[in-house]
């Protein structure tokens, strides 16, 4: 018997309100995972908020508002609600938002799974929409609230270094990604970041790095942004910065054509900040830059630099210091067999730790357990 065939009457409910639809980890590795293994799918997410069309077909898709900002309420009272319609109607529930959880309390969803792939109380403390002296009361009540839900609902998490926010041990799901068999060797006219931009992220030394580069240069080498703004001042640098030919910024791209910028390009940049939410994760953006083969420049994050290290596949630059992370790319131009080098390493260790393929297995072995244990909570 196939696993399809062992998992062909078994049905998740996956649930964001806050992420893009098209979220990497969830749309492109687990829901397909859950696909190809026979489940049945229901995916509520903010669909009409990121412009996407709602699924329909082996997908079933459902309409939510977006969580963002102050704005919640709406979308907290819309996914309460198709919790309670839906939840009970499949094996498992999957949320991907710790607030989602607030909104399933009382509803008796024995089978909901807490995907845990942020640390939530570390990112309250850059979050615009919070009053500064809330953020500190914030954060503590998000600590409490994950030890309340780790003795409700089982949870998955994204890091092996969450552990340590949680008194029992937990499967861990890690961020890999899909690792192509052959990747274009580095150029030397692009450098690359991919994914969200905003100040946290790094978004003002990634406008001063392009800067530098096109002025060094004279015009040889740019840097292409792929992915969303999500505050108002990053967006208006990345406007002003690609308004004066400094950068290109693509914003939100499909995976597939995100990945095809990342092909030829000469490395790819990671410049989060020495923020508490970064300092316990793995940016999957690196992991993504070496899976296509790119050299690294990267701030000196923990499992960043020890990912960068076992690998030989990158750069380490000081936080904050868009001057070394400007010469660290130039270095490598200038040297094109080390890049060369860099590239072929980073893809051979992600391909051997980091890819997806072996991860899927856990994955639906995970929710295949919680779906059939029955009613009863995790002890």
């Amino acid at each position: 018997m196939t696993a399809a065939d062992m998992t062909a009457a078994r049905s998740a409910l996956v649930v964001t309100v806050v992420h893009n639809p098209q979220d990497s980890r969830i749309r492109q590795r687990e829901i397909t995972a859950l696909l190809a293994a026979g489940w049945h799918v229901t995916y509520a997410a903010p669909f009409s908020a990121f412009d996407q069309a709602v699924p329909t077909g082996d997908l079933t898709g459902l309409d939510l508002p977006r969580a963002v900002g102050r704005s919640r309420g709406h979308a907290w009272r819309a996914v309460r609600r198709v919790l309670r319609e839906q939840g009970s109607r499949h094996d498992v529930v999957l949320v991907h938002d710790p607030e989602i959880l607030t909104a399933a309390v009382g509803l008796g969803l024995d089978r909901l799974i807490w995907d845990v792939h942020e640390d939530p109380a570390g990112a309250l403390t850059v979050k615009e929409w919070m009053p500064r002296p809330l953020r500190g009361v914030g954060a503590r009540g998000w600590r409490l609230a994950e030890r309340l839900a780790e003795r409700r609902w089982t949870l998955l998490l994204a890091e092996h270094a969450y552990q340590e926010r949680f008194r029992r041990e937990h499967v861990v799901v890690p961020n890999t990604v899909t690792v192509p068999d052959h990747v274009s060797e580095p150029g030397s006219g692009r450098v690359v970041y991919l994914g969200s931009v905003t100040q946290a992220r790094g978004c003002a030394s990634l406008v001063e790095v392009a800067r530098s580069l096109t002025e060094r240069t004279g015009g040889g080498l740019t840097l292409d942004v792929i992915g969303p703004a999500l505050d108002a001042d990053s967006r208006r640098q990345l406007t002003e910065a690609q308004s004066q030919g400094t950068l290109r910024w693509h914003g939100f791209l499909p995976s597939d054509e995100a990945f095809a910028l990342l092909d030829g390009a000469l490395a790819g940049l990671s410049l989060l900040r020495d923020l508490p939410n970064y300092r316990g994760s793995m940016p999957t953006k690196v992991v993504e830059y070496l899976a296509h083969g790119l050299p690294v420049v990267s701030t000196p994050l923990p499992l960043a630099v020890e990912l960068l290290e076992r690998s030989g596949g990158g750069v380490v630059v000081p936080f904050d210091d868009p001057v070394a992370a400007a010469d660290a790319v130039l270095d490598l131009r200038a040297d094109a067999a080390r890049a060369r080098l860099m590239g072929e390493r980073g893809h051979a260790y992600v391909a051997d730790h980091y890819d997806w393929s072996s991860q899927a297995g856990g994955f639906i072995t995970a929710l295949t357990s919680v779906a059939d244990r029955g009613t009863e909570p995790p002890r």
